[in-house]
């Protein structure tokens, strides 16, 4: 049996290991890992190396080295780096590696070295520089503290949506803590340091001081911290050789370990027991490791999910195998295959080996119309690579012109866009398109743009006419559209100018355009207006009154109603008003005035061109029967009957209905015949009626 056992060592009292080497790292380190910085991203991901020659005296001219390796060692990307000093590598929730610079700058990487962007952590920080960082996740993502040569706290709980926190100063730090680290609690990131025997908690509003329960007394420093992964539990390293282990919230103590070993260690991490639901804290010295362990673990942890393995696979570029598994697992086309084919066009677009032409076809050859995919996403990656030609042929395969126009705009190929645009039919797609070539191209240009594009300038002229009329001028101008340019200087002589010089003025190019345009009648009509203008401002100034803006109509009745009916008849024969439209105004207008003395002496001044039944009518509308008797009378016979019925002469226009010997007369008469009063009147009809049928 000592064969079988003899690798296996005793851990405590009732458990043993051993040791034994899974695989051999591929990598071929010529420095000691003590003299990089190091990060290793957590469930099996990436490990970025940082030869650093700043922890040790080196010759300025050498760079350090960034190196990226698999888990296994495998590498994936090496790059000289050009920046300033790191203090601290980190690697996101997304897999992105976070270098901390002591400026405050944060430079971020991909998994293959390529870089993505950088972000400050703010100028109180590029002051006072960076003493030490930390990257931390969250729910909301990844993180990173800052402490600064101030001994201060500065913190972003998501690097993705940058919020900085300058957290609250704690009373008498003089120097930097002996230890701190980030803890999470009620989804708030909060700063735990210690500082000689005192820790203290910071938030975003205070720094309080906390006390472990039940920590073993004489304790003089805290020497190192750890906290778990789910931010559940705390470990603290004592200058006395004690390991307290509790909740993080500072509540409950779990266990305390004493270790017999004063010195502070070069790590303290929390990880699992195998085959048990235990917790264990793991302390690392120089030649020396320690598991100390009971923390029994009530929560589920949250493991990989399926989205985030494809999400590793695709970003170590192991599309097939992401694409094999997708299949496998039956995965919605849209969560599964779509999604990878996707990162793998925006990755095809990124070798610049391959003609625009041969990337492009490849592309839609592989994709065609996958649901799920956008070509306009893969064509911003290829701008974003300094393709844009291939990011043009890539658009021309999305169906969306909203996802099209954007991208051509950005790529600074508005004219491109605009016919896009109007091919979709989408106006306010073509409105977005025109207002961006307007900032973009001088007047003329733009103006023989839209020469081009019918349905632009439409829209665009509409637009004119309620944002900017000088622009409209300005395009009927251009295209010697007359007509068109007439109607807005009519529009402007009453829209824009109040003085009667102005608006007179303007009505004149008015004319001048119609002219020019071959319609006489409008310009003559625009002439006539002038006329008028000048006519009604005259009539203001010697009769007093409101003329201005009146129409012809109008005025002539102002005219009769003020009395002044030879101004009136003037203004008539000047404008060339017909007798009948004349008669018409100073009937109603002397009806208004119950001038009826003026209205029997108008009526007598000559034949009337409309005859007399208007005067009946206008006088029974006033509710004056004794007039339009006067007129009742003078009515020619084909309006006799109607007449005597306005005035209420039934029985006299049963007797004009019976002479004429007309049916339509008769019936009309025989419905107003109502009561015992018309009694004998219908009578007498009806017997007329039976005569002519008689005969």
């Amino acid at each position: 049996m000592d064969c079988y056992t003899a690798n296996w060592n005793p851990l405590g009292d009732s458990a043993f290991y051993r040791k034994y080497e899974l695989y051999s790292m591929d990598w071929d380190l010529k420095e000691e890992l003590r003299d990089c910085l190091v990060a290793a991203a957590p469930y099996g991901g990436p490990i970025a190396l940082l030869r650093n020659p700043w922890r040790k005296e080196k010759a300025a001219s050498v760079r350090p080295v960034l190196d990226i390796y698999s888990a296994s060692g495998m590498p994936l990307a090496s790059l000289l780096w050009k920046s300033g000093p790191v203090v601290s590598l980190g690697w996101s929730a997304e897999e992105e590696l976070l270098c901390v610079q002591e400026d405050g700058a944060v430079l971020v990487y991909g998994l293959h070295g390529d870089f993505r962007r950088h972000f400050s952590m703010g100028n109180e920080v590029l002051q006072n520089r960076v003493l030490d960082a930390r990257i931390f996740h969250t729910e909301f993502g990844s993180g990173v503290a800052i402490l600064t040569g101030a001994h201060r706290f500065t913190l972003s709980a998501n690097v993705g949506d940058l919020k900085l926190r300058r957290m609250p100063e704690v009373p008498g730090l003089q120097s930097a803590p002996s230890c701190w680290t980030v803890l999470c609690q009620d989804r708030v990131a909060h700063i735990l340091l210690a500082v000689g025997p005192d820790l203290y908690l910071l938030d975003h509003a205070a720094c309080s001081a906390v006390t472990p329960p039940g920590l073993a007394p004489g304790v003089s420093s805290f020497l190192q911290m750890a906290v778990s992964f789910t931010y559940r539990h705390l470990a603290l390293f004592t200058d006395t050789g004690y390991i307290w282990m509790g909740t993080a919230s500072l509540k409950e103590k779990l266990c305390e370990f004493n270790c017999n070993i004063r010195a502070p260690p070069k790590q303290m991490v929390w990880c699992s027991r195998p085959r048990s639901k235990e917790r264990a804290v793991v302390v690392a010295w120089e030649r020396r490791l320690m598991v100390v362990g009971d923390a029994p673990e009530s929560i589920q942890y949250k493991q990989l999910t399926i989205q985030v393995l494809l999400d590793r696979l695709v970003l170590r570029r192991l599309y097939p195998l992401a694409i094999q598994i997708c299949e496998y697992l039956r995965l919605p086309e849209v969560q599964g295959v779509s999604r990878i084919l996707a990162h793998w066009a925006c990755y095809k677009v990124q070798q610049k080996d391959v003609s625009d032409e041969d990337v492009a076809r490849a592309i839609n050859q592989k994709l065609g119309d996958t649901p799920g995919v956008s070509y306009s996403d893969i064509a911003a990656r290829a701008y974003g690579c300094g393709r844009t030609e291939l990011a043009i042929k890539l658009l021309e395969y999305e169906p969306r012109s909203g996802e099209q126009v954007p991208l051509l705009l950005k790529m600074k190929r508005s004219k491109l866009a605009l016919s896009k645009a109007i091919e979709s039919g989408d106006t306010d797609l073509v409105f977005t398109v025109l207002l961006h070539l307007k900032n973009e191209l001088n007047r003329g240009d733009f103006f023989m743009t839209l020469r081009n594009q019918p349905m632009a300038l439409s829209l665009y002229r509409q637009f004119c006419k309620h944002q900017e009329l000088e622009t409209l001028k300005d395009l009927y101008n251009q295209d010697d559209n007359h007509q068109e340019l007439g109607s807005f200087h009519i529009r402007a002589s009453y829209a824009a100018e109040e003085r009667i010089e102005g608006r007179v003025a303007a009505l004149q190019t008015a004319a001048d355009a119609f002219y020019k345009a071959k319609n006489e009648f409008a310009a003559k009509a625009t002439e006539d207006q002038m006329r008028l203008l000048r006519l009604q401002r005259r009539l203001e100034d010697e009769l007093g009154g409101q003329f201005l803006d009146l129409s012809l109509h109008d005025t002539v009745t102002t005219l009769i109603l003020g009395g002044h009916n030879k101004r009136a008849e003037q203004l008539a024969r000047d404008f060339r008003i017909p007798d009948k439209r004349l008669w018409w105004l100073k009937l109603t207008a002397l009806a208004d005035l119950e001038d009826w003395e003026e209205l029997e002496k108008f009526s007598k001044s000559k034949k009337s061109p409309i005859g007399y039944l208007p005067f009946v009518e206008i006088c029974m509308k006033q509710h004056n029967k004794y007039e339009a008797k006067k007129y009742a009378s003078r009515v020619g016979p084909e309006q006799k009957v109607k007449a005597l019925l306005l005035v209420g002469d039934v029985a006299q226009a049963a007797d004009v209905a019976i002479e004429h010997r007309n049916e339509a007369e008769l019936s009309l008469v025989l419905s107003h015949c109502t009561g015992a009063t018309d009694g004998a009147t219908a009578d007498k009809i009806q017997r007329a009626r039976a005569q002519a049928q008689k005969k």
